[in-house]
């Protein structure tokens, strides 16, 4: 018998490692090892969340996820440093009494009073009736009329008094007091929105009538380009605030300054509690390059998911995260910061992205972990090389919208380091992630994944617009290796909190009777690919893919096909609209590569070998630098208005547009 085994025994590693060399095998144990992993992480999350609802509401380590993980945070490392910004370094507990101190601020305009006879340090009591009652009483704030020479200062303009839930925009750069105000916001039981730097006027004005603001904070480097919208802004009557010294305008005054005489000790949890975990937590804007932003509503729920997508990576507390994506994004405040907080790591924040300075920062702060968005990696790839760019102790990427070729570029030339690319969406109620790290794939679809990530690819007309139905009026699914819009369905346990503002805009993004009557999807306007092994590849915003010669063009596939010429450094493909002609010819946004020679016979003939005529650009725009959003997104709306018409070009000096193909009927 054992004369029998040994043979068998011996064979065993070579057939393990046969079986080892079949791709579904491989991609099986990798699945199987994330979804232990996110179990856990989930289970994790849940204990912390139940542990939280039954603490003393008295107590710091109760109310909303941002307070209670400040609070634990405190309690397990208070020393380790959570914050590196220029030449500032902030530890946990440093960071929970900023915070505390702002939260006291709001509270005093909200008319809150602390028992005198706590000092705040040991702990923290309230005036307010029934705040120790049993049930919802507990978390339902009694609000007091301010005593004399409480409330009623002048600071902060003339609007109306703030109320639990009342909605506070931030108009700040990434930076130390962004951070302090939006957790102070949080434990005082007030709601932040996020507002892009870059409004002003109508669109800043828009963003502050959707999401209900009652206040506005700004920094004061930006009050200057805020003149022209003061009036209205007063009109609006709300309260005003900057966030540091003035000069100021009339009817501002500084908040922090407010903030530095208040007490740092913990707040009582029932001030943030929640009521139910999907209330609305904050709101984000989307980018509104379709249109003016929308305020997207983001839920506690949310927040709490948020806290593990670092440990979904593989990250830890000893890790140093380089963080340079504006903190109005999602990406920058709720995976970066508050994933940076469910893991209890250390982020230097950047105020601007800097390409010439990023590794010499990396060497400086011992980065581990970067996180980026869009095209940040290919200004990377883009700067001259230099003796120290390998020398970093950086181990991985994390982030979406690394483009295929950018990202074996990438890696070859920094590594060796490891790209995780997500998939997501603000709003959204499903995300991928790469956790294999397959070059060019944002995430899995494989039976595992959507235990706990469900979504389909369904078929979806380009030309009208709308998903492809059955006789039967339902969706109809794609096969592997075609182009679907991506649905999610929407249930309790993934919920989409829609936007403020009408309904409308929040049943735009639905789709119903999908799958079976009566069921809703939501639609996240992007169409992906799934290939056999069950990677997922995005392939373009429904928006942006266009119907030319009755063919849908992907306008990332074209892009990739021209950003191979060694002689071109940025492509940006969209379509146009031509007079006498059906759909969108293509055009093309060109950015040569320093010291290189537009070459257009080489382009020509290039494209024609690569590319069906259908997909050949008709048009080019010849740029210095490619327009970007300040998410690292490429500007295509802009772009297709002006579209082949040098008269609406702005700079004609710097660009020039030519017809590339002359024949439109071909």
């Amino acid at each position: 018998m054992a004369a029998l085994l040994l043979p068998l025994l011996l064979l065993l590693p070579l057939l393990l490692l046969k079986l080892l060399r079949w791709p579904w095998l491989r991609w099986f144990l990798a699945d199987l090892a994330f979804t232990v992993r996110a179990l856990r992480c989930k289970r994790a999350l849940k204990a912390q969340a139940a542990a939280a609802a039954a603490a003393d509401p008295q107590g710091p380590e109760s109310g909303c996820s941002l307070a209670w993980r400040l609070s634990q945070l405190l309690r397990e490392c208070p020393g380790h440093t959570f914050l590196i910004h220029q030449d500032r370094r902030y530890s946990y507990a440093q960071a929970e009494r900023e915070s505390n101190r702002v939260a006291r601020a709001f509270l005093r305009v909200r008319g809150w009073k602390e028992d005198p006879n706590l000092d705040g340090r040991d702990g923290v009591g309230a005036t307010e009736k029934g705040a120790r009652d049993a049930g919802d009483a507990v978390r339902r704030e009694v609000e007091l009329a301010p005593s004399e020479g409480d409330e009623a200062r002048p600071e902060g303009g003339n609007g109306a008094p703030l109320e639990s839930g009342s909605v506070v925009a931030l108009l700040l750069p990434a930076s130390p007091e962004f951070l302090w105000l939006w957790f102070g916001l949080a434990k005082a039981g007030l709601q932040a929105a996020f507002v892009p730097t870059a409004l002003r006027r109508g669109p800043l004005l828009h963003c502050l009538r959707s999401c209900g603001a009652r206040a506005l904070v700004v920094a004061p480097e930006f009050l200057e380009s805020l003149e022209p919208d003061l009036s209205q802004l007063r009109d609006l009557k709300l309260k005003l605030w900057a966030s540091g010294p003035g000069p100021h305008p009339p009817g501002f005054s500084n908040l922090l300054a407010q903030a530095a005489s208040e007490g740092e000790g913990p707040l009582p949890g029932y001030l943030s509690a929640p009521k139910n975990v999907l209330d609305t937590c904050l709101y984000i804007f989307t980018s509104g390059t379709t249109g003016l932003p929308k305020a997207a509503r983001i839920s506690h729920l949310k927040v709490l998911q948020c806290q593990g997508f670092y440990r979904l990576c593989g990250l830890h507390r000893s890790d140093v995260i380089y963080l340079t994506l504006p903190l109005y994004h999602m990406s920058g405040s709720l995976l970066g910061i508050v994933g940076c907080l469910g893991i209890g790591a250390t982020v230097v924040l950047k105020t601007k992205f800097s390409a010439s300075r990023f590794w010499e920062d990396c060497r400086e702060h011992g980065v581990t972990v970067f996180q980026y968005i869009g095209e940040l990696c290919r200004y990377l790839v883009n700067q001259p090389p230099s003796e120290g760019e390998r020398n970093h102790g950086v181990r991985m990427a994390v982030g979406s919208g690394l483009r295929p070729d950018v990202w074996d570029r990438f890696v070859r030339r920094f590594g060796p380091l490891r790209v995780l690319e997500t998939y997501g969406l603000t709003e959204g109620n499903v995300a991928t992630l790469n956790y294999i790290g397959y070059p060019g794939a944002v995430g899995r679809s494989s039976w595992l994944y959507k235990l706990f990530s469900d979504f389909s690819l369904i078929r979806y007309d380009v030309a009208s617009g709308e998903p492809v139905r059955d006789d039967q009026g339902l969706c109809v699914p794609v096969p592997p290796g075609e182009a679907g819009l991506m649905v999610a369905p929407v249930s309790q346990r993934t919920p989409f909190l829609g936007y403020a503002g009408s309904p409308e805009l929040t049943r735009g993004k639905l789709v119903h009777d999908v799958f079976r009557p009566g069921d809703v999807f939501f639609n996240t306007g992007d169409l992906l690919v799934c290939d056999a092994h069950d990677f997922l590849y995005f392939h373009d915003r429904t928006g942006d893919t266009f119907r030319w010669k009755g063919e849908n063009v992907a306008t990332t596939e074209v892009a990739r096909v021209l950003g191979t010429l060694d002689f071109l450094q940025d492509v940006n493909v969209y379509g146009v609209t031509v007079p006498g002609h059906e759909g969108r010819a293509g055009m093309a946004a060109l950015v040569p590569r320093p010291h290189h020679i537009l070459d257009l016979n080489r382009l020509y003939a290039y494209t024609a070998e690569f590319l069906p005529p259908y997909a050949q650009p008709r048009f080019l725009r010849v740029q210095e630098s490619l327009d970007t959003t300040e998410t690292f997104k490429q500007q295509k709306v802009r772009l297709a208005k002006e579209g082949f018409d040098p008269s609406t070009v702005q700079d004609l000096k710097a660009e020039g547009i030519a017809q590339f193909n002359p024949v439109l009927s071909q």
